[in-house]
């Protein structure tokens, strides 16, 4: 389960980059998951939710943004999404939609992000 490890990172991420704020709660965090993590947003978000109890972060709304797969293909030129073939979630193969092909390019679907922080500040 590496959501776990990644969750931890989230939160320490998230946590710093709100002190450096000065924040006094988190109120919203945005987080994009590529659809090739691997990541279950699901255990992401309870994991999240029990790594930041009694922190700035606690009670805060956060939102899972998944990206799907976007390819460029070698073969036929393709570009842009395409579907993956995820029967054995052990092993998940990426082909072009229009040529079947596997020689390609990943152009997104990778990420693991904290995009957005919004937070609460005393004046």
């Amino acid at each position: 389960m590496h959501e776990l490890s990644m969750a931890d990172a989230m939160v320490k991420t998230i946590l710093e980059a709100a002190e450096k704020n000065q924040a006094e709660k988190i109120l919203e965090v945005t987080i994009e998951i590529g659809k090739l993590t691997m990541l279950n947003p699901d255990q992401l978000i309870f994991l999240l939710e029990v790594l930041t109890e009694d922190t700035l972060l606690e009670d805060s709304e956060i939102h899972i943004e998944e990206i799907p797969v976007e390819i460029e293909c070698k073969s036929c030129d393709y570009k842009g999404l395409t579907n993956l073939d995820d029967s054995d979630h052990y092993l998940i193969i990426v082909k072009c939609p229009q040529c079947g092909e596997r020689d390609l390019k990943v152009t997104a679907g990778r990420e693991c992000n904290v995009k957005n922080i919004k937070i609460e500040k005393s004046d």
